[in-house]
């Protein structure tokens, strides 16, 4: 077994920074399997990878030459690269005392060489590396290091263009895309355990007036404060998002009928202290209409929204 890596950095940040991309377990994508293979053909090795350390499992997005898609975090290689922070070349595993011991090496894929450039998420915080295998010792000089370096800069580009496709830029919360992605997930594990599942569609009273009489700068920051609010009121695991406009959801897993309007009231407790002494044209107000996930009655995600967006236009007709 390998030595284990040295983590220098917050650990619980970097694995929440990986998290919050959304792309642990999910489907092959051409954007990445594109440059493994471009990897794999420069550098003519056997093995290319996207190799994602999470917090007990190396996860690979891409794995151009090793039909594994994941492997134990303790026998990773990646995970030293990303705590010394800098490029990993490992010339012969068997010839390294952190390595000589570890499944990878003494094992199918059998590896000797390695050499890995870490790559980070939008923020900076290193998540994986792009990484070449090969099943004999070898070198890598520093032009083939800087060839290694600049693949894994397209690899982060794709992660950004991840991110901004799937969160909003003026709140920073999940769009409507990116909802559509977590919530589906996050539906089908509650479907699957027999979990409760609750979700809220909220959409703020009076903005038009906001903008018009504060103008839209005042508007954004209206909106900007309540999706801060909306993230210090509910857990992690919940999904936040807004849709559009002045429209927002959360999608809550594991919650109740009863357990969905306790939130609402802690919520409407941090909008009155928000709002307290503010002119009250600024004042945020909204309206919510909550649906409770039934199987029988919801055939889709969308039916769930479609008629917690009901419920919150009866709530709004209520309103003076």
């Amino acid at each position: 077994m390998s030595a284990a890596a040295k983590i220098d950095f917050a650990e619980s940040e970097r694995v929440q920074a990986l998290h919050d991309l959304n792309i642990l377990d999910t489907p092959a994508e051409e954007r990445f399997d594109r440059l493994t293979r471009l990897a794999r053909r420069l550098f003519d090795v056997p093995i290319a990878l996207v190799s994602l350390v999470d917090s007990h499992r190396q996860w690979f997005k891409s794995h151009d030459g090793l039909d594994a898609r994941e492997t134990p975090r303790e026998w990773s290689f990646c995970s030293h690269a990303i705590a010394d922070g800098e490029p990993l070349v490992v010339k012969d595993a068997l010839n390294d005392e952190r390595f000589r011991t570890n499944p990878l090496v003494l094992e199918d894929p059998s590896i000797r060489f390695y050499a890995g450039q870490p790559i980070s998420a939008p923020g900076g915080a290193p998540i994986g590396t792009l990484c070449i295998i090969a099943r004999e010792p070898r070198e890598l000089d520093p032009d083939e290091a800087q060839l290694l370096a600049d693949i894994a800069t397209l690899v982060e580009q794709e992660f950004t263009a991840i991110r901004l496709a799937t969160s909003d830029e003026l709140t920073g919360l999940s769009n409507r895309r990116g909802f559509q992605m977590l919530a589906k997930k996050a539906l089908a594990v509650c479907d699957r355990a027999g979990t409760p599942a609750t979700l809220l569609v909220i959409d703020l009273d009076g903005f038009k007036e906001i903008n018009d009489t504060l103008g839209h700068a005042e508007g954004d920051a209206a909106l900007r404060s309540f999706a801060a609010e909306l993230l210090a009121n509910y857990r992690e695991s919940d999904v936040v998002a807004r849709l559009g406009g002045d429209e927002f959801c959360v999608f809550l897993s594991g919650a109740t009928a009863d357990d969905a309007p306790v939130t609402l009231e802690k919520l409407a407790e941090r909008i009155d202290a928000r709002n307290a002494g503010k002119d009250p044209v600024a004042h945020l107000r909204y309206s919510v209409g909550m649906a409770v996930y039934d199987p029988s009655t919801h055939d889709s995600l969308d039916e769930l929204v479609a008629a917690a967006d009901a419920l919150m236009y009866q709530d709004k007709g209520r309103r003076p």
